[in-house]
């Protein structure tokens, strides 16, 4: 059976990004802190997501020498699944100020657990650049799926995905429907889901854990 674990990179074993998924993951963590972990993972994620990007050398005047030193050559899109994945934007952000930002809005419906897209931005003339898909939870995978199908239709190539947390369900599609696509993810977690399709030993709905809509705490 081919692995189709292949193409995700997984950060689990770093003691760092364990410490923050842990704090993550406790109901205790108010959304200010989850946003906080958030953005931490984000950029921790972002230094292997990024490494292949292209640079370019130019002369700069050093306090003792004028030298020549690479900066970024090429622009990339942060493309945050709505409305979870706008907690991942500010983490690569902060590593690149002047990344693009396009929007994907899309919900998952309740019965039949598919996404439905109501809404599509993306910057102009910029199918050339590198996409990075940001959504907290690899899940069930259909959101992914489907933002990735609405990237390839309108023109672009090179398309990243990054999460926090990404199942055997997301993964395992991914990688069947969109094999030249890799997946960085802060936790893997095999096994299934629930009957809502989520992950049980993830952090809950991160949309509601970032802005506060549901308190777990109240949960037995």
């Amino acid at each position: 059976m081919e692995d189709f674990t292949r193409n995700l990179v997984s950060f689990g074993d770093h003691p760092l990004v364990a410490h923050k998924i842990t704090h993550l993951c406790d109901i205790n963590t108010v959304p200010k802190e989850v946003c906080e972990i958030i953005n931490e993972l984000t950029m921790l994620m972002g230094f292997e997501a990024l490494k292949d990007l292209k640079t370019k050398n130019v002369t700069i005047k050093a306090p003792l020498t004028v030298m020549d030193s690479p900066v970024l050559a090429e622009n990339f899109i942060i493309v945050p699944i709505l409305r979870a994945g706008l907690g991942m934007v500010d983490g690569l952000r902060t590593l690149a100020p002047n990344a693009k930002i396009g929007h994907i809005g899309l919900y998952r419906d309740q019965d039949t657990l598919l996404p439905v897209t109501y809404y599509f931005k993306m910057p102009e003339n910029a199918l050339e650049d590198t996409c990075i898909v940001v959504d907290p939870a690899l899940a069930t995978g259909g959101s992914v799926d489907a933002t990735i199908k609405y990237l390839k239709e309108a023109g672009y190539k090179k398309i990243k995905v990054m999460c926090i947390f990404a199942s055997d369900v997301g993964v395992k599609l991914l990688y069947e429907k969109h094999p030249d696509v890799k997946v960085y993810a802060a936790k893997y977690i095999p096994g299934g889901l629930n009957e809502m399709g989520y992950i049980v030993t993830a952090a809950g709905d991160i949309g509601d854990r970032i802005n506060g809509t549901v308190d777990y705490r109240d949960f037995k």
